[in-house]
């Protein structure tokens, strides 16, 4: 039986449940397993259990639900996630399902926070050896960074579709599962393998980020009011294009941006408040943030922790370190032969913007015009939208959050230091 069926709604909704006080004589084994199981039920990965669909489902839709801004949200473990994601990789059941290679790495981040120029920079270092930055058929110049490089979550649920039609096309296999399964991830170039997610760090099936595991995390943040801006602008194009009963569950991966009882925004000071409330798509955003800054400095080795304002002000130190940390450094002749300044022109988003497939196309893997996802990219923007107070109360909220995690947010004079 599901183990998320089990918990109190309290627990998946990020909210601590008090737990009774050991008594006097318990002895320090005692008070160690009653904190593991303390522990336990605030951790939000019993959603990949060997599942039982319905009772997740029922779960599932308990929690707390946001409806504005296009994708329905659930609080599930202290974030506002998309339902249909959490309906998905519970279905899933993605521990069993999603099983990582030692040399897989992942980038990490929220959406309007670097994501796409970050799955550019990774793909064309990674894969330089097969495709040079120079070559005017690199698969940049003809594909949208998010058909180069998928996102995990998506992969989850789409494999577990795949698996469940395949079971319906032919109950009597007994290797449907496995083929299932096999198909997705094979088609993958391997050693190493590259995902991305927007799941925060404590959502990530427990075999990436367990104590043994080899994988490697790249996040990147972005100031919190550069994102809220990013984000508004996103939101008011993809809401304009997609129809109205577009939905998840078709298959093709593609994110359930709306149906009918989600709520439209019109205005930004409405995004604003939802914002601080931390109910955006993925937030609290400085939560998300501090759980892979936390993880960055307990695991240096294994999470790299990025500034979209450090990667704005040099680019190319930026990306050799990007490449050290993912196996991949530029030797003396690759710097001499001109391949990382090569990268950073490649991916620049002056020369991703003025590609055909990013003016003209949609990403094949989610289902939205490619243009979306390219705006301005600068740094500070925030201050064209927001009013002084506005900037303040925000800074404030994250300055409140963060304070001592020695997290810091780049941007001009929204830099925020908390040194305790």
């Amino acid at each position: 039986m599901s183990t998320t069926a089990a918990l109190p709604a309290a627990v998946l909704a990020g909210e601590e449940m008090a737990a009774p006080a050991p008594a006097a004589s318990a002895s320090s084994d005692e008070a160690t397993a009653a904190h593991s199981r303390r522990k336990q039920q605030r951790n939000p990965a019993s959603l990949y259990t060997n599942n039982v669909p319905a009772a997740e489902t029922e779960i599932i839709e308990s929690l707390p639900l946001e409806t504005r801004l296009m994708v329905r949200r659930r609080q599930y473990g202290g974030f506002w996630q998309a339902e249909f994601i959490l309906k998905g990789l519970a279905a899933a059941g993605a521990s069993s399902w999603f099983q990582p290679e030692t040399s897989d790495i992942f980038l990490a981040s929220l959406p309007k926070s670097g994501t796409t120029w970050l799955k550019a920079l990774a793909f064309a270092t990674l894969n330089r050896a097969t495709h040079s930055p120079s070559d005017g058929q690199h698969p940049l110049n003809h594909r949208n960074p998010h058909d180069c490089v998928g996102f995990l979550e998506f992969m989850i649920i789409q494999q577990q579709q795949q698996q469940q039609q395949q079971q319906e096309d032919d109950d009597d296999d007994d290797d449907a599962d496995g083929r299932a399964v096999r198909g997705l991830y094979e088609a993958l170039p391997s050693s190493p393998r590259l995902f991305a997610t927007h799941l925060p760090y404590s959502q990530l099936p427990h075999a990436i980020t367990a104590e043994g595991s080899r994988c490697r995390i790249v996040y990147v943040c972005r100031d919190p009011k550069d994102v809220l801006v990013s984000y508004w602008y996103f939101y008011k194009k993809v809401a304009a294009t997609v129809p109205a009963t577009a939905t998840a569950g078709d298959g093709d991966g593609q994110a359930d941006l709306q149906d009918d009882d989600t709520a439209g925004v019109t205005e930004f000071e409405e995004a604003f408040e939802l914002f601080c409330e931390g109910r955006f798509p993925g937030g609290p955003h400085w939560l998300h943030a501090l759980e892979y800054w936390h993880a960055s400095q307990k695991r240096p080795n294994h999470v790299l922790f990025l500034r979209y304002e450090d990667m704005l002000g040099d680019p190319v130190g930026s990306l050799k370190k990007l490449a050290a940390f993912m196996g991949c450094g530029f030797s003396e002749e690759d710097e001499e032969d001109g391949v990382v300044d090569q990268i950073v022109e490649l991916c620049s988003l002056e020369n991703l913007k003025s590609k055909d497939v990013n003016k003209n196309g949609s990403t094949t893997r989610l289902g939205i015009k490619s243009e979306t996802f390219f705006r301005k990219g600068q740094v500070g923007d925030w201050k064209n939208y927001m009013t002084v107070d506005m900037a303040a109360r925000l800074d404030k909220i994250v300055e409140e959050a963060t304070r001592g995690s020695g997290l810091t947010f780049g941007g001009e004079s929204s830099l925020l230091l908390h040194k305790g």
